[in-house]
C-alpha cells in the first residue's frame, strides 16, 4: 500500500478529475486487420480514434470508422491532408462519412511522400469548411515533443491557424509529464483557448509493436520508428513492457487545473484494446481506492 500512496500523490481533486477524464476515453485504431478482433473490447458508446496510412488509403480509414459508428460506438477518423488527392475525392470520403453518421474527423498533414492538392492539415481544413461541411468535432494535432520533420516555429503557428477550424486538439505521443504540462502552459499564455486531450500509450509490449509496424508497410514503418523514437527506446528500458501509470499520475494536476483546460485521455492502443481495457479498469481502481495524499 505504501507503494501505491507514493506513486497516486496528487491532490484528491486532481485524482478525481483524471478518473472522470479516464473513464470516457478515446480509443485509438488503426485499420489493419486485427482491428476487427479489438472492437467487441470497446465499451458501447466510447469514442474511437480511426488512423490513416499510405500504405492503406483513406479508404481503410473511412470503412473502420463506419463499421464503428454502426456498431454503436462514435467513430472520429483521421483524414490524412497528403493522402486527399483532390476536392471530388475530398467531397466522395465526407459523403460516405456523413451517410453514415460520421459527422467528425481528426485532421492531420500525414506522411504520404507525393500529396495531392492538399499539402498540409490546415489546406484541408480550409477546403472543409469551402465545401459548408459542418463538422460537430474537429481534432488536431499538438506536440509537446515536437515534430520529427518539422521546426516548432512551424508548428506553433500553424497550430494556431488550424485552431480557427478546430474545436479540441489531441497531443501526440509524449513520455515527459514536464513537458507535456510546460507545452500546455504556454500555449493557454500565448491565449491558445481550445480544449485539451492528452494523447497516452496504452500498455503494450515490444514484439507486438514490432508486428504491428511491419504490417503498415516498409515506409510506413521506417517514419513510425522516427516518430516513435523515444517510445521503442522506453520500450527497451522497460524490458519490453510500457504501462503508463507513471505518466498518468504525474499529469492527474492538470485535469484539476481550469487554466489548463485538459478534458480528456486519449489512449493509443496499438490495437491492443484488451490489454488497454483490462489496464484502465485497473488503474481506475487504483485511482478510486487510493487515500488522499
Amino acid at each position: 500500500m505504501i507503494a501505491l500512496r507514493r506513486r497516486l500523490a496528487a491532490p484528491p481533486l486532481a485524482r478525481a478529475g483524471l478518473a472522470r477524464a479516464l473513464a470516457e476515453p478515446t480509443f485509438e485504431l488503426l485499420p489493419l486487420k486485427s482491428a476487427a478482433a479489438q472492437i467487441p473490447f470497446i465499451p458501447a458508446g466510447a469514442w474511437v480514434a480511426v488512423t490513416a496510412s499510405p500504405a492503406k488509403g483513406l479508404e481503410a480509414t473511412v470503412e473502420l470508422a463506419l463499421e464503428l459508428e454502426a456498431s454503436n460506438h462514435r467513430a472520429i477518423p483521421h483524414l490524412s491532408a497528403r493522402m486527399i488527392r483532390d476536392r471530388a475525392h475530398l467531397k466522395e470520403l465526407m459523403a460516405r462519412l456523413l451517410d453514415g453518421g460520421v459527422n467528425r474527423a481528426f485532421v492531420v498533414g500525414g506522411d504520404a511522400s507525393e500529396p495531392g492538392e492538399y499539402p498540409d492539415g490546415l489546406s484541408l481544413l480550409r477546403a472543409i469548411a469551402d465545401l459548408g461541411i459542418g463538422l460537430a468535432e474537429v481534432g488536431i494535432p499538438g506536440y509537446p515533443d515536437g515534430h520529427p520533420f518539422i521546426d516548432d516555429e512551424v508548428l506553433l503557428e500553424s497550430l494556431a491557424a488550424k485552431a480557427l477550424f478546430a474545436t479540441f486538439v489531441t497531443t501526440q505521443l509524449c513520455f515527459d509529464a514536464a513537458m507535456i504540462s510546460s507545452w500546455i502552459a504556454a500555449r493557454r499564455a500565448e491565449g491558445f483557448a481550445l480544449p485539451i486531450q492528452v494523447g497516452v500509450a496504452g500498455p503494450v509490449d515490444a514484439l507486438r509493436l514490432l508486428e504491428i509496424s511491419a504490417r503498415l508497410g516498409v515506409r510506413d514503418t521506417s517514419r513510425f520508428i522516427v516518430k516513435n523514437l523515444r517510445f521503442v527506446t522506453r520500450l527497451l528500458r522497460t524490458a519490453g513492457h510500457y504501462r503508463p501509470d507513471a505518466l498518468l499520475d504525474q499529469l492527474a494536476p492538470l485535469y484539476a487545473d481550469p487554466v489548463a483546460d485538459v478534458r480528456w485521455v486519449h489512449l493509443y492502443t496499438f490495437n491492443q484494446v484488451d490489454a488497454t481495457e483490462a489496464w484502465r479498469a485497473r488503474y481506475l481502481s487504483k485511482l478510486e481506492l487510493a487515500e488522499p495524499a
